[in-house]
C-alpha cells in the first residue's frame, strides 16, 4: 500500500511540475474578452479557441479569458484596448465596431446573404480578408481581424401587435432600433417607425408601448423574457446575419513565429465553427418554448421575402452613398456571394445526380 501510495505521490508531483513548466514556459499570453457571458455562443468560441492554442503550441501560447466588462465595456472602448495591446482578443458585432470601422456595417445589409450556408462560405473566404485589409489600414496597423463568426444567429423581425408576412404589414409599427443610421434606415424603408431604445430597457419598453417590436434573434428574445412583455409575432425574414468581429492586436501576431501564427489562425478557424454551430442549436429549444408559450411564429414564403428584399433596395443605395468605403465593400459582399451561390448550385446539381 505505501509503495503504491508513493507511485501515486510521484505521478502527482509529476504532472504538478510538468504543469508549471508549460505555465512557465509560455512564450505569448493573450488576453481574450468579449462583453458576454458564459450562456453565449462567444464564450463557446472562446473555450475552443484557448483550448486549441494552447495544446496545439504546446504550451508556447496561453490564452486567458474575461467574460463580461472586466477589460472594457463598449465596443470602442475594446477597440483601443486591441490598438494599444493592452486587450489582445476581443470580439465584436458589426454595430459596436462601425465607430471605427464604419463599412462593416455592411453585414447588417438587409437580405444579401440567404441562409447559413452561403453566409459561412463567404465569411471563410476573401471577403473576410478583404475587411481585414481595409481595418488594417485605418488602424495605421494596429487592429487585425482575424475572423468572422456568429453571434446569434440571424435577425427576424419581431413585435407586439401582429403577423407580418409582408412589407405592408410593418407599415406604423415602432420598431427599436440601435443608435445608428443604417437599421433606422431599414426600418423607415419598411413603412415602419425607427424608435432608438437601450438594449436594458426594451422589456420595459415592449410592457409600456413605447416600442412595439424589434429585430433581433430568438435567443435573444428568449434569454431577455421578451414573450412575457408581450412579444408574440415573429417572422423569419432572416434579414441580417449576426456576425461576430473577432480582432486582434497585430503588433502581438506578428511578433509570433510563421509556426505560432498558423496556431493562432487554426484557432480562429475552431472558433469561427463552434460559433456558426452554436446558435443553431440554441435556436432549436427557442423556437420550442416560443410557441410552446403560445407564440406565432410565420414563415414568409419565397414571394412574400422577395418582397421584403425589393422594399429594403434604397438601403443599398442609402449606405454606397452615405457609408466611407461602403461601395467598396458592398461590391466585394455580394460579389462573393455571387460566388458562393454558383459554386453552391454547381455542388446542389451534381449532389442530385
Amino acid at each position: 500500500m505505501l509503495r503504491n501510495f508513493m507511485k501515486t505521490a510521484v505521478v502527482a508531483t509529476s504532472l504538478v511540475a510538468t504543469s508549471a513548466i508549460a505555465a512557465a514556459a509560455a512564450d505569448f499570453t493573450l488576453r481574450a474578452t468579449a462583453n458576454s457571458n458564459e450562456n453565449d455562443e462567444d464564450y463557446d468560441g472562446l473555450v475552443v479557441f484557448k483550448n486549441f492554442v494552447e495544446n496545439a503550441s504546446n504550451g508556447a501560447i496561453e490564452v486567458e479569458l474575461f467574460i463580461g466588462t472586466q477589460l472594457c465595456s463598449n465596443g470602442a472602448e475594446c477597440l483601443q484596448g486591441v490598438a494599444d495591446g493592452t486587450i489582445d482578443i476581443y470580439i465584436s458585432t458589426s454595430g459596436g465596431a462601425s465607430g471605427i470601422f464604419p463599412y462593416v456595417q455592411v453585414l447588417d445589409l438587409p437580405y444579401l446573404m440567404a441562409d447559413d450556408r452561403v453566409a459561412e462560405h463567404v465569411l471563410s473566404g476573401d471577403f473576410t480578408r478583404k475587411v481585414r485589409d481595409m481595418a488594417l489600414e485605418d488602424s495605421g496597423g494596429a487592429i487585425r481581424l482575424m475572423t468572422i463568426g456568429n453571434t446569434g444567429g440571424w435577425r427576424n423581425f419581431a413585435n407586439t401587435q401582429r403577423r407580418v408576412a409582408e412589407p405592408a404589414d410593418m407599415e406604423g409599427l415602432k420598431i427599436r432600433t440601435v443608435v445608428a443610421d443604417l437599421p433606422q434606415e431599414l426600418v423607415k424603408a419598411l413603412g415602419a417607425s425607427p424608435t432608438p431604445i437601450p438594449w436594458p430597457e426594451l422589456f420595459t419598453s415592449f410592457q409600456t408601448g413605447v416600442v412595439e417590436g424589434s429585430k433581433n434573434g430568438i435567443t435573444d428574445i428568449m434569454g431577455m423574457k421578451f414573450p412575457d412583455a408581450g412579444l408574440q409575432y415573429v417572422t423569419l425574414d432572416g434579414h441580417a446575419y449576426m456576425g461576430a468581429l473577432w480582432w486582434m492586436n497585430n503588433a502581438k501576431f506578428m511578433e509570433m513565429s510563421d509556426e505560432l501564427k498558423m496556431v493562432v489562425n487554426d484557432g480562429f478557424y475552431a472558433l469561427q465553427q463552434a460559433t456558426f454551430a452554436s446558435p443553431k442549436r440554441k435556436s432549436i429549444q427557442a423556437y420550442e418554448d416560443f410557441v410552446a408559450g403560445g407564440g406565432d411564429l410565420y414563415v414568409p414564403s419565397p414571394e412574400e421575402k422577395a418582397a421584403f428584399k425589393e422594399a429594403a433596395a434604397p438601403v443599398y443605395d442609402w449606405f454606397k452613398g452615405n457609408i466611407d468605403g461602403g461601395e467598396k465593400i458592398f461590391d466585394a459582399l455580394t460579389g462573393a456571394v455571387a460566388e458562393v451561390e454558383a459554386e453552391i448550385a454547381e455542388a446542389n446539381a451534381m449532389d442530385l445526380k
